[in-house]
């Protein structure tokens, strides 16, 4: 195949699919024959597209309508909702860290419950604790209760309703998905 008609079949793909590809169209065309492609890595969208919202009330993202059970945590309606198999189950108010220590947003998994926590880094109580990036986790917060949305986390999801956390927490087992995002 001819540079032109291999230039001309990533432009192509490109404008179809979108600029992110052509870095990894290109690199899989420069790439030896008997050698490994490197993978594209791709960051987290910062926002979900309106596209990928259902409407409604919650907001809900369509990876959340998945099969399974998935914590949706929705930076926007300050919601985390949980789902099973595509329907909602549950909803709860929540908050989320401040400029400084931003929540992170992507799909993850809870990796670690620890119903009695503490951090060891600011010393402060995390009931309900579930672990799904870092030291980032979905957990009940006393402040949270006293202090509305004025306060804000070091980067966790602060959950307002202490039944409702331990509601979800008693049903999310590790490896369940955990979806943040912006509606």
């Amino acid at each position: 195949m001819s540079i032109l008609r291999k230039f001309g079949a990533a432009t192509v793909a490109a404008a179809v699919m979108g600029s992110g590809l052509m870095a990894a169209s290109t690199q899989a065309h420069a790439a030896p024959t008997g050698g490994a492609v490197p993978a594209a890595k791709t960051a987290p969208a910062a926002t979900t597209s309106s596209s990928a919202i259902v409407r409604g009330k919650l907001q809900i993202d369509r990876r959340c309508l998945a099969a399974g059970r998935i914590l949706c945590v929705n930076k926007t309606t300050r919601k985390v909702v949980f789902m099973l198999n595509g329907k909602v189950l549950k909803s709860a108010d929540a908050r989320f860290g401040g400029p400084a220590t931003p929540t992170r947003q992507g799909v993850f998994k809870v990796y670690r419950k620890s119903r009695h926590h503490v951090s060891r880094q600011y010393g402060s109580a995390m009931p309900y604790a579930m672990f799904f990036s870092g030291g980032q986790a979905i957990h009940y917060s006393a402040d949270f209760r006293a202090r509305g949305y004025a306060g804000a986390s070091h980067g966790c999801v602060n959950m307002r309703n202490r039944e409702a956390i331990a509601w979800m927490y008693a049903r999310t087992k590790i490896n369940d998905k955990v979806i943040v995002y912006r509606s």
